[in-house]
């Protein structure tokens, strides 16, 4: 049996990684101050888990969290671009300093491996598609500063401390538990909520701009691979499903599933967002072993079942 920490577990990417290493039978323990991470979401596990509520800027409760465990599995952030954009110092705080005091708190304390959920947003204004590792950009964001940053720190302490890190780099993830009614909540969530509602989607921009949605569970996967994979430490993958997707495209899939004949709204684009994002991941498929296995339709249609389900009365 493995022991895994994992940050912001109670949020929508971790509580799907919570799931997956329950139902395998490992030893899980959950870090979420519960900023944006939602109880409900950890309800059906707590029984099988440990639960330390708390923030990742609190150095000492990082290295309470991490004592013992043989894996963490950072997932905790406040990840939003315009949230970024909106609150740069905040942003800065937990993202990049609350990870170093994970980073840090993993080496003092002998973890094996710490998993960095990273962002496609550090390719920034690289033009190139599909993105490569290797490859990047001037980035957009402080929150894409956040993440490139972090990547830094997680090579560095493989190199000099010898802590096994690596980085994945997520494209557009979506699917069940994606909170739809936060300020800064994903487009997808926020297009089914539109279309229950009998509102117009939202589009920020010509519609044309276009990214690689990829379905929750594939980033369990690539976890969950990351955490053993020997060729792994010290390097950076892209996950996503390397197919590309335009946002106006997206939205009338959305209504064709829905039966809606409502057409899209647009305002100005936001600052800080890329035109253009696609998942090169052969790097991942080689030394990974991972493999995407649901697709974005079906993906797609798993998502908006979810939210239907949610709207009906119990």
């Amino acid at each position: 049996m493995t022991a895994y920490l994992v940050t912001g577990g109670a949020g929508f990417i971790g509580s799907h990684i919570v799931e997956e290493l329950v139902r395998r039978g490992e030893r899980v323990r959950v870090l979420d101050n519960f900023q944006t991470g939602k109880r409900e979401n950890l309800a059906p596990f707590l029984k099988s888990i440990e639960l330390a509520e708390a923030d990742i800027r609190d150095r000492d409760a990082c290295l309470d969290a991490v004592r013992g465990m043989d894996v963490v599995l950072h997932q905790a952030a406040l990840a939003s671009v315009p949230r970024s954009v909106k609150d740069p110092l905040q942003s800065h705080e937990v993202n990049v300093t609350g990870t170093l005091n994970l980073l840090d708190a993993a080496r003092r304390e002998g973890v094996r491996r710490f998993v960095f959920a990273s962002s496609s947003s550090v390719y920034g204004d690289d033009p190139g598609l599909p993105k490569v590792e290797g490859r990047e950009g001037r980035t957009l964001s402080p929150y894409a500063v956040n993440k490139a940053a972090c990547e830094r720190y997680c090579q560095v302490f493989h190199l000099v401390y010898g802590l096994e890190t690596v980085c994945l780099r997520y494209f557009n993830i979506f699917g069940p538990r994606q909170d739809p009614f936060s300020q800064y909540a994903a487009v997808i969530p926020l297009f089914i909520q539109s279309y229950l509602q009998g509102r117009p989607p939202v589009i920020f921009g010509d519609g044309e701009q276009s990214r690689d949605f990829t379905y929750v569970s594939n980033v369990v996967q690539a976890n969950l691979l990351a955490a053993e994979a020997p060729a792994a430490p010290g390097q950076v993958y892209n996950i996503g499903c390397g197919e590309r997707t335009t946002v106006g495209l997206l939205a009338g899939l959305i209504g064709d599933i829905l039966g809606s004949s409502l057409r899209p709204a647009h305002e100005p684009v936001r600052a800080g967002d890329v035109r253009h994002s696609l998942a090169d991941i052969s790097k991942a498929r080689k030394e990974l072993d991972y493999d995407p296995r649901i697709g974005f339709r079906e993906g797609l249609e798993r998502t908006v079942r979810w939210h239907q389900d949610k709207e009906r009365p119990a």
